[in-house]
């Protein structure tokens, strides 16, 4: 491979961001694009710096000052010709794993694995892959109901429906926007639900609270 792989690395934990550091500089393919402490200033590292890879923390503060960069992240998953994202987390919560595999994220690593396994992950996501540490997959095969990857979990007409509820659209309105019946619009929801082994309203809320999306 003569082009390097040109990598943003963000983590609010600076003794986070020297090992990984220290990590992608032994790697001869790969070079750090710049590195952010925070949403903010990732924010605008991605507006001057060309790179294929985001490395970033979820639990960093955001750009609303909440300590959590999902939304911006969404965000960034959203544009045109945007880079692969690849998580590095603490947070080993199988809907949370699976919410992120929905938004867009290429790869999921926790800070317990290996460093070989971050390795991994930017090689799966800059092949268009999904890749999971071991310690994110035990998680997410280990949970009652355990999400899917992100291709099977839900469809494209289910992921809408979920979006537009979550955000305080009533189904009889979702309804009549898609042109089709409310009772196909609540089937659909439950369905999504199922999926996604929410049971409750509450949990179909504090779940999209947790992805950003509301």
């Amino acid at each position: 491979m003569t082009d390097k792989i040109r990598v943003i690395v963000a983590d609010d934990h600076d003794c986070v961001r020297a090992g990984v550091r220290r990590l992608l500089h032994a790697t001869p393919h790969i070079e750090i694009a710049g590195e952010a402490c925070n949403t903010h200033d990732l924010a605008e590292l991605l507006d001057v710096c060309e790179c294929d890879i985001v490395i970033s923390d979820i639990g960093m503060p955001g750009l609303d000052g909440a300590s959590n960069a999902v939304p911006f992240l969404r965000r960034v998953l959203r544009g045109h010709a945007h880079p692969a994202v690849v998580v590095l987390t603490m947070i080993c919560h199988a809907h949370m794993m699976s919410g992120l595999l929905h938004l867009g994220v290429s790869a999921i690593v926790d800070k317990r694995d290996t460093t070989a396994a971050l390795i991994d992950a930017i090689q799966a996501a800059l092949t268009g892959g999904v890749y999971l540490s071991e310690q994110v997959r035990v998680a997410m095969e280990t949970t009652d109901t355990p999400p899917q990857l992100r291709a099977s979990v839900l469809s494209a007409r289910e992921w809408e429906i979920f979006q537009l509820y979550v955000q305080g659209v009533a189904v009889h309105e979702i309804a009549k926007r898609l042109q089709r019946s409310g009772k196909t619009i609540s089937t659909r929801k439950r369905t999504a639900m199922r999926k996604l082994g929410l049971e409750t309203e509450s949990d179909l809320i504090d779940y999209a609270r947790k992805i950003g999306l509301i």
